[in-house]
């Protein structure tokens, strides 16, 4: 049945020797799953069979008679440039490898390379392809959840139907006045929602950012408001203050909640009374620009430990955006992975390397206390040291064990165990196979990452394995 083959879009593979047709969809078929095949041996016909939209991938031979192999990738690149074309030589030369990449080849294999490698080669552009019409169904998505500028919003990079909400949520406030209080963790991309906000907001001139943590009160009331000539000893010439500077804008406050109780005060009135004094002057000031702030802090931690102003909270967070960690929203993990690889490549002019499938299964079982920002530089010092096509997991690792990841710790609910108290306790070897089995579960059958999630080594979980298979055969 159709919905039964794989990939979602046919694959095509023109050769004029029927014999390597038929075997190369049987390998592609047995070794990669790959059902959704379609033969030709006639290259005079492929452009029409492209023309009927089903074909998402091309593998093509090079030496054909009619129409070369070399002139059906020109045509192919030309007039259907979305579908990769992947070169299957029987010669091996460097030369023709490369001649065909710079025509717009995906990949190039010898006919007599390992099976293995090229079934690994098709299943990689296959899941390009998937990812970038992913990608476009996101955007598809986006329109059809009423966004009405999705486009402003294509710098965070999510698939999380919470980020979505929240992106809804920022279109129906962006043309208010109040302030927008935005939360999160660190990492978790508070500016980069500020200039969301700032870009959908009817304050069209400059976005003015301040880091107001570590700032006295006097330095703080100097950077907000300016001041005249002669307001105090050096100041010998007039300086116009951050609010001035972000009128018709919108001023970006970050780190709100490491302010200190005075400057609380002086941002309270400032709010309030839409109007400030720069140091040294007697006339006032009206403020013209939108507030946004953000802060990693609880808020209402702080509150309560007498830190925090509860009046200047509530008028900050007139529109409020949570951002959620990246934990709380795995499902991005493997979306930013694959942006920042494009990103990193780019800047580091290196080409794209090929993700090891383990990678994400690791990433999916680490908390990331430093969410996105964290996972950015994960890929970038992996990339600054990647030198062959396949991403090394190394740097990865390290970054983790530098952060000392341990799995988090199971919390039960007040007053109540993992145990029943009225049932017998279940012998150890029970328990420690449960664990194991969990483990391998969460780790997708990697026993390397298994072995990290529980805190043994890989050698000592293989060891176990093998008990458990024993006394599974003896059962």
């Amino acid at each position: 049945m159709i919905e039964n083959l794989y990939p979602s879009f046919g694959v095509l593979l023109v050769d004029d020797e029927e014999a390597w047709l038929r075997s190369l969809s049987m390998t592609l078929g047995l070794s990669g799953g790959i059902s959704n095949v379609m033969r030709c041996s006639d290259s005079r016909q492929v452009m029409g069979i492209l023309e009927r939209g089903e074909i998402g991938l091309v593998l093509l031979d090079l030496n054909m008679p009619n129409l070369s192999g070399e002139e059906l990738l020109s045509h192919i690149v030309e007039q259907f440039p979305e579908i990769p074309v992947i070169i299957i030589s029987g010669l091996n030369q460097v030369e023709t490898a490369v001649e065909c990449m710079k025509r717009g080849g995906f990949d190039f294999f010898v006919k007599t390379v390992e099976e293995e490698r090229l079934v690994q080669g098709v299943q990689r552009a296959i899941r390009m392809i998937e990812l970038q019409r992913e990608n476009r169904e996101i955007q598809s998505r986006f329109l059809s959840d009423r966004l009405d500028h999705p486009e402003v919003f294509a710098d965070i990079v999510t698939v999380d139907p919470a980020m979505r909400s929240i992106f809804r949520y920022i279109e129906a406030v962006s043309k208010s006045s109040q302030p927008v209080l935005i939360t999160g963790e660190s990492g978790v991309g508070k500016e980069l929602v500020a200039r969301t906000i700032h870009r959908l907001s009817r304050h069209r001139e400059k976005l003015v950012s301040i880091n107001v943590a570590g700032l006295d009160d006097n330095v703080f009331s100097d950077t907000l408001f300016g001041h005249t000539r002669g307001a105090f000893t050096g100041a010998d010439l007039p300086r116009r203050g951050m609010i001035e500077l972000a009128a018709d804008g919108t001023l970006f406050l970050d780190e709100i909640g490491d302010l200190s109780i005075p400057s609380q005060v002086k941002l309270l009135r400032l709010l309030q009374e839409g109007e400030y004094f720069p140091l040294g002057s007697d006339l006032p000031k009206r403020m013209n620009a939108r507030v946004v702030v953000a802060t990693h802090r609880d808020l209402a931690g702080k509150q309560a430990g007498g830190q925090f102003r509860r009046d200047l909270y509530y008028r900050l967070c007139a529109h409020h955006v949570h951002i959620p960690p990246l934990r709380e929203r795995p499902a991005d993990i493997p979306v930013l992975l694959e942006h920042f690889l494009e990103q990193a490549a780019n800047e580091l002019g290196k080409k794209k390397p090929t993700v090891p499938k383990e990678l994400p299964v690791l990433l999916a079982n680490y908390p990331f206390p430093g969410n996105v920002r964290e996972l950015r530089s994960m890929v970038y010092d992996a990339m600054t040291l990647h030198e062959s096509r396949m991403l090394s997991m190394d740097s990865f690792k390290r970054a983790m064990d530098k952060q000392g990841f341990r799995p988090p710790e199971r919390v039960s609910p007040a007053g109540a165990g993992v145990f029943v108290p009225s049932e017998p306790l279940p012998p150890l070897h029970e328990i420690i196979d449960l664990l194991v089995l969990e483990a391998l579960q969460r780790a997708g059958g990697n026993q390397s990452i298994a072995a990290r999630l529980i805190g043994v080594s890989q050698p000592a979980l293989s060891k176990r394995l093998k008990k458990l298979g024993t006394r599974e055969d003896a059962e």
